[in-house]
C-alpha cells in the first residue's frame, strides 16, 4: 500500500502553498517553487447542483441504460489529438490511439444477435430523439423489445419498423400521445410512408399478442384532447370544457369504431363555440391531422345524441 504525503509548506523557505487545481500542482507563495505536480483531483465529479446534472457530467455512476446493447457500460477513446494536461500527442501516439478506438469499435459487438440489439436500440434512440420524447419512454422503448428478443425470434424484422412499433407501444405505457404516423415519419425511411405504417402497424399486433395486452393500455380520449389544444394553442378553458363534455358523453356509443383524434378536435370545436372563440374547422384539422368533414360529422352525432346546456361563472363570461 503506497501512502502519498501531502505538503503544507515550502521544503525551501518553509511559505505556504498555493494550489493550481486546474494544473495540478502546490507552487510556494514565496519563492515560486513547484512543489508538488501532477496530483490527483479527490474533489467532486461536477459543480452543479441539479442531481440529474450531476448525474450526467459523472465520469463513474454505476448507472446503467437499457438503450444501448451493453447497458452502457463500455469504454470510449475520444477523438481528440491532445493528452489529460493538454498537450498535443505526437503522431505515433495518435496512430496507436486511432487503431484502438478502432479495434474497440469492432469487438463491442461479438455475435449477429447483439450486432442485431445494436442496430435497433441506435434506431429507437435517434427515433425518439427526433421526436423529442423524454428518456423514460426510451427505455421503456428498449425494455419492451429487450423482452420480446428474449423470448422470440427478431432476425428477419425490418429495422426501421420494428422501433417504430417499439416505441408506439412505450409512448402507450407512458401516457404520451403519438400516432403511428407520426412514429413511422419520425424514423427518417427511404420507403414509402404507407408502407412502413402497414408493417409497424402489422409489427405492433404482434407485440401486443406475445408480450400480453398489459403491456399496450388504452389512451384515453383526454389525452388527444390535451395534445390537440397544446398544438393549437387554445385557451385552457376551451380544454377544460371540451374534457368536461366527453367525460359526460362517454356512457353513449358515439366513440365505438371512430379515431380518437377526430372526436377529441370535435369536442374542441364545441367548446369553443359554447365559449365564443374564434377557431376555425380548417385549422383543428390541419393539426389533428383529419378532415373538416369529419369534424362536421362528430359534432352532428354529438349534438343530435346530446342537449348540451352550459352555464358559466360570472368571471369566465366576457364582455
Amino acid at each position: 500500500m503506497n501512502i502519498i504525503e501531502y505538503q503544507t509548506h515550502c521544503p525551501e523557505c518553509q511559505s505556504s502553498l498555493i494550489e493550481d487545481v486546474h494544473n495540478g500542482e502546490k507552487i510556494c507563495s514565496g519563492c515560486g517553487l513547484v512543489a508538488m505536480e501532477q496530483m490527483s483531483d479527490s474533489g467532486p465529479e461536477s459543480r452543479s447542483t441539479n442531481p440529474e446534472e450531476r448525474m450526467k457530467n459523472a465520469r463513474a455512476t454505476g448507472q446503467t441504460t437499457y438503450s444501448q446493447h451493453d447497458l452502457g457500460i463500455r469504454t470510449e477513446i475520444a477523438l481528440g489529438t491532445k493528452d489529460y494536461s493538454g498537450k498535443t500527442i505526437n503522431i505515433e501516439v495518435a496512430n496507436q490511439m486511432y487503431n484502438l478506438r478502432k479495434w474497440q469499435t469492432r469487438i463491442r459487438v461479438s455475435s449477429p444477435r447483439e450486432r442485431r440489439l445494436a442496430n435497433i436500440l441506435q434506431k429507437i434512440g435517434e427515433t425518439c430523439q427526433a421526436m423529442s420524447l423524454s428518456k423514460n419512454v426510451l427505455e421503456s422503448a428498449s425494455m419492451i423489445y429487450r423482452n420480446f428478443e428474449g423470448k422470440f425470434e427478431a432476425k428477419g424484422k425490418s429495422v426501421t419498423c420494428m422501433s417504430a412499433a417499439t416505441i408506439y407501444m412505450a409512448c402507450k405505457q407512458c401516457d404520451v400521445v403519438r400516432s403511428l404516423e407520426e412514429t413511422c415519419a419520425a424514423t427518417g425511411s427511404s420507403k414509402e410512408l404507407s408502407m412502413n405504417v402497414k408493417l409497424t402497424a402489422k409489427y405492433y399486433r404482434m407485440l401486443v399478442m406475445e408480450l400480453g395486452t398489459i403491456s399496450a393500455p388504452i389512451v384515453t380520449l383526454d389525452k388527444y384532447i390535451s395534445k390537440i389544444a397544446n398544438l393549437a394553442k387554445l385557451d385552457v378553458r376551451v380544454e377544460r370544457l371540451a374534457a368536461e363534455i366527453a367525460q359526460k358523453t362517454q356512457d353513449h356509443n358515439i366513440a365505438d369504431g371512430k379515431a380518437p383524434n377526430g372526436l377529441a378536435a370535435a369536442y374542441l370545436y364545441i367548446a369553443s363555440i359554447l365559449l365564443g372563440q374564434s377557431m376555425l374547422q380548417r385549422d383543428v384539422s390541419s393539426i389533428a391531422g383529419i378532415t373538416e368533414v369529419t369534424i362536421r360529422n362528430r359534432c352532428k352525432e354529438i349534438l343530435t345524441a346530446y342537449k348540451i346546456k352550459v352555464t358559466l361563472r360570472p368571471a369566465l363570461v366576457r364582455n
